[in-house]
């Protein structure tokens, strides 16, 4: 057989095995956290609603949908993979979930609220690991099996939609999805990208933006959320939500080490559909302002 063939069908044939590899560790990473991922690129997000838990805010239920949602999110090759992540713990998980990811050599980033008020009182803890992903995953599943976080059950993915979501996307100048009651938007207000360690992280991984929105009634939103934004942007962005009668519950990190660094400003509204689009437009607005 000519030797040049040979090679030809080696280098022809092993970027497809590699392909089917990678895919294949994929699949394990889904069976050991027990979640099907949204994929992006080479960015894979698991999520973990905390459809256990009976949240109120006031007096408004508050849906899963709208802020518990907990998740990882993996990017770069399976074998050399970067994992960051949001938890939503109650406060007497929070201990066992802190000792879980230190034995389970997983970085803690952030822990903090991002709501005030709520019953029962819910911390999030944001974490940060690298290495091989099937390696990272079932560190990972350790530490949620610590918590009563429901696995393999998914939120369904669309209800019959109960709110104008067609007017709100349109307020805020923005698309996103709707499903029962609730709107959710996603975004990127942070152009420049963001490194760790030398790598650039996917903006869903590391500078996304979500607002969360809520209808209660027809004449009632509650909406709730994060602006991902450079430091010299919080506040004219706190500003702008004070102005419309939105309160910032908390200004912080969630990663540490990153170029440029970013704040994070959560955030809750509840008011009339007018007013909270306004608000919500407003601060947009001044995100983007020069």
């Amino acid at each position: 057989m000519n030797r040049s063939w040979v090679l030809g069908l080696f280098l022809i044939v092993t970027p497809v095995a590699a392909t089917a590899q990678q895919a294949s560790v994929w699949d394990s990473v889904g069976r050991i956290l027990q979640a099907s991922p949204v994929v992006s690129g080479d960015y894979r997000r698991y999520s973990f609603p905390r459809r256990d838990l009976t949240l109120r805010v006031g007096d408004v239920a508050v849906s899963p949908r709208l802020g518990l949602i907990a998740w990882a999110g993996f990017s770069g090759p399976p074998q050399a993979a970067l994992m960051m992540g949001d938890l939503v713990v109650t406060e007497s998980e929070l201990r066992a979930v802190e000792a879980t990811l230190d034995s389970q050599r997983l970085n803690v980033t952030a822990v903090h609220n991002h709501l005030l008020g709520e019953t029962p009182r819910i911390v999030y803890v944001h974490v940060h690991g690298e290495g091989p992903a099937t390696d990272l995953a079932r560190r990972l599943d350790r530490v949620l099996a610590r918590t009563t976080t429901p696995r393999g059950v998914s939120l369904p993915a669309t209800a019959p939609v109960s709110l104008d979501s067609a007017a709100i996307f349109a307020a805020l100048g923005l698309t996103g999805t709707a499903s029962g009651n609730i709107a959710q938007l996603s975004l990127v207000l942070v152009t420049t990208p963001i490194k760790l360690h030398g790598r650039t992280l996917p903006p869903g991984l590391a500078g996304g933006t979500a607002i969360n929105i809520q209808a209660v009634s027809a004449d009632r939103f509650v909406a709730t959320g994060d602006f991902a934004v450079l430091g010299d942007r919080v506040s004219a962005l706190v500003g702008a939500l004070a102005g419309h009668g939105i309160t910032a519950t908390a200004v912080h990190n969630h990663l540490i080490g990153e170029t440029p660094p970013l704040s994070f400003v959560h955030f809750w509204a509840d008011g009339t559909p007018a007013d909270v689009l306004e608000g919500l437009k407003a601060a947009l607005d001044a995100v983007r302002s020069p």
